[in-house]
């Protein structure tokens, strides 16, 4: 339990998908937490964040607030770097001030997708879209103004319980639709928005015991797969036929902001935190839905199966990122 007198957490973005889990395992953990939404503060003002440190004086800072309509950034860059960019800067100089450690949570868009590999946490950044360039601002002004208490937290492919989803998307396309087309060529890593919130609470923990070396560290679950590989074990664990879901080519559905064609993250950093990365995807995804109020999975899943096929098609459903 946390201290009486302890300094809260703050998580701003208070009232998206990942947020809401985050508070949900800080409560659970005994840890006090400020949830701050956007009508609470708005990081992009720097006297609403001047305030709101002055108000709470926090321990450490999550930042999940976050532009993430990615092809509508292509039209509005200054807006999504406002949100992405200068949001973070304003928090990391607060925390400068407070000598509090914050988590700044970012994407798999700050690369480019061309790799058929992991990209490991040192991987040079090279966005595509604007949406990308708006989150790498926001990581380099963490890394710079905080080069020993600041976190970059790269995730991708997330769903959960608490916002739109991919996975939120096929649960209602399999009870609408005799078939579904998704496409095929885009690789990732589903990652669980309660394991993400997990990872996080125990980095926090870290950072405030000085155990975690600062830097970049990637929040994706284990394995990779495709959107198609993704959707058909959704329709198994559904106890819908997987047969329902056909592959397609992503260049059928062309979209104002390019996706990664791979984006596959590398997990080494944990180790030198101390911590295990997140778990597989598979074996994250049978718990899931069961807790998201969709049954339980059919047959037992092994995290070790093999990985799909590494073949060059694509989707018709895609979701946008949610960090």
């Amino acid at each position: 339990m946390t201290a009486r007198g302890a300094r809260p957490w703050l998580v701003t973005g208070a009232g998206g998908m990942l947020a809401r889990d985050l508070l949900g395992r800080l409560a659970d953990a005994g840890i006090d937490a400020v949830a701050a939404g956007r009508a609470e503060l708005d990081v992009t003002d720097p006297a609403a964040v001047r305030a709101a440190f002055a108000a709470h004086r926090p321990a450490l800072v999550v930042n999940c607030a976050a532009w993430t309509a990615v092809d509508a950034a292509e039209d509005h860059e200054a807006q999504a770097l406002a949100v992405n960019g200068t949001g973070p800067r304003l928090l990391a100089g607060a925390c400068r001030a407070a000598g509090s450690p914050l988590l700044q949570l970012s994407t798999d868009y700050v690369f480019d997708g061309l790799r058929r590999e992991p990209y490991p946490e040192h991987a040079a950044a090279a966005p595509r879209s604007a949406y990308g360039r708006s989150k790498l601002a926001g990581e380099r002004a963490v890394l710079e103004l905080l080069p020993d208490t600041g976190y970059v937290v790269r995730t991708a492919w997330l769903y959960g319980a608490g916002g739109d989803s991919f996975v939120r998307t096929v649960i209602g396309l399999e009870r609408e639709r005799p078939t579904l087309d998704v496409v095929e060529d885009q690789w990732g890593q589903p990652t669980w928005t309660a394991d993400l919130a997990r990872q996080l609470v125990g980095l926090g923990r870290r950072a405030l015991a000085g155990t975690a070396p600062a830097g970049v560290y990637h929040g994706s679950s284990g394995g990779r797969t495709t959107w198609f590989a993704f959707c058909r074990e959704i329709f198994r664990l559904l106890g819908a036929d997987p047969e329902r879901v056909r592959p397609t080519t992503g260049d059928r559905y062309v979209r104002p902001a390019p996706r990664p064609a791979y984006s596959v993250l590398g997990h080494q950093r944990w180790h030198a935190a101390g911590m295990a990365p997140i778990r597989h995807w598979r074996t994250a995804l049978a718990e899931a839905l069961p807790a998201m109020g969709h049954g339980p999975a059919l047959r037992p899943v092994t995290a070790g199966a093999p990985e799909e096929r590494d073949t060059h098609e694509k989707a018709e459903i895609t979701c946008d990122p949610c960090a």
